[in-house]
């Protein structure tokens, strides 16, 4: 068999996870500490678990409805009115999903055909841009500049739009930066936005998990651009259910419509278990979320202060759960720099390249693990710094 020939172009040319090699490396390495992975060390909240096992108990195995149990939609509806402010339909403009990865898939797959591009801003989570190619799709990569706060600017954004701009993806708070876009900041966008048929991808699976004054706001809420946007979120990283691979779309009832269509022929539904925790999740777990916030501000700011005493300037992120670390200073590169970290001292951080080219200079590194994990990191990080110093 020619397999060379049988084998879709397109999928033949996806790269593997840059964030999976370094994880994956790490985890054949005796005592090695990895900061490496976007997943949270807390357990999922009791009161969840306990909703899924009895619906274990109970027999409650079957499939659900193709848009997610009725139940679930509505608490969904529920949560993002009272967290954001923001009104959907359970009825046709929520869909539940395998993760908000699919609800990302789906998005990009309902509206975007061959030649149409699609604003990403980078540095960012890795699935866009391959997802994007997969359906012909023309992915625009927008660099974003520290000097910028992370933040996609108005000016950035209209340099970008041409006559075939289809979709804008705004990945805040990000995955790898930490950066999150305030109100005036979205609504600078938005002006830029209105007089087009740019459709939105906002992806706000780190909505929850912001610092300081300001709470996360959704570009959805703002005026005219709740009919232009797609919201996804998901369970994963506001209550530690990753595993459970549950997340959701919220949108036009248009658009949702045809999401479901190819939901429904690709997946069926969403895990049956997994919704029946996701009901308990959201109508009793927002001082469990508070909870984890604090926890992870703390965790933040002890990172970004020790980066910057051991002379590796770290922007301040302002949500998620990285810093990024700008790391050229050391005379490497962003890969060399993490290569020989994890060679000479068994600590696995991901090399700012992997979220896009423009994560050049910078590392990732995760702070969803304990305080004791974390501080023995930064003890090996240092002495690799020393070492590297000739100090």
């Amino acid at each position: 068999m020619d397999y060379e020939k049988l084998i879709s172009p397109l999928a033949a040319q996806m790269r593997p996870s840059g964030i999976r090699k370094f994880f994956d490396i790490a985890a054949e390495m005796e005592e090695c500490i990895s900061l490496s992975v976007g997943e949270p060390d807390f357990k999922t909240p009791w009161t969840i678990r306990d909703a899924a096992i009895n619906s274990l108990q109970r027999g409650r195995t079957r499939y659900t409805a193709n848009a997610g149990m009725k139940e679930l939609r509505t608490q969904i509806a529920a949560y993002m009115d009272r967290r954001f402010g923001l009104s959907y339909d359970p009825a046709n403009q929520i869909l539940v999903t395998v993760g908000g990865s699919e609800a990302i898939d789906l998005t990009i797959r309902a509206l975007v055909c061959p030649g149409d591009e699609v604003i990403i801003p980078e540095p960012c989570f890795v699935c866009y841009d391959p997802i994007t190619s997969l359906t012909g799709g023309v992915p625009v990569p927008v660099p974003l500049k520290a000097e910028n706060g992370f933040k996609l600017t108005a000016e950035e954004l209209k340099a970008a739009i041409t006559p075939r701009t289809k979709l804008l993806v705004l990945p805040f708070p990000c995955n790898p930066t930490g950066a999150v876009m305030e109100k005036q900041d979205l609504e600078a966008l938005a002006e830029v936005l209105r007089d087009t048929n740019i459709i939105v991808l906002s992806d706000e699976i780190y909505a929850e998990l912001t610092y300081g004054a300001h709470r996360h706001v959704s570009i959805a809420s703002l005026p005219g651009m709740a009919e232009r946007t797609i919201v996804v979120n998901g369970f994963s990283k506001t209550y530690a259910m990753t595993g459970w691979r549950l997340g959701y779309a919220c949108g036009p009832a248009p658009i949702i419509k045809v999401m479901l269509k190819l939901h429904q022929n690709c997946i069926m539904s969403a895990p049956t278990t997994s919704q029946y925790g996701a009901i308990v999740a959201l109508r009793d777990c927002d001082d469990q979320i508070e909870q984890m916030r604090q926890e992870y501000d703390m965790r933040r700011r002890l990172l970004v202060r020790e980066f910057n005493n051991m002379g590796l300037a770290c922007f301040e992120p302002g949500g998620a759960f990285y810093v990024f670390p700008y790391v050229e200073g050391t005379g490497l590169s962003s890969d060399e720099f993490c290569q020989q970290l994890l060679r000479r001292k068994h600590v696995a951080i991901v090399p700012g390249t992997a979220f896009g080219a423009s994560g050049e200079g910078y590392a990732r590194v995760s702070y969803a693990y304990s305080v004791a994990h974390l501080q023995e990191a930064l003890s090996r990080i240092r002495e690799f710094l020393w070492e590297l110093r000739g100090c």
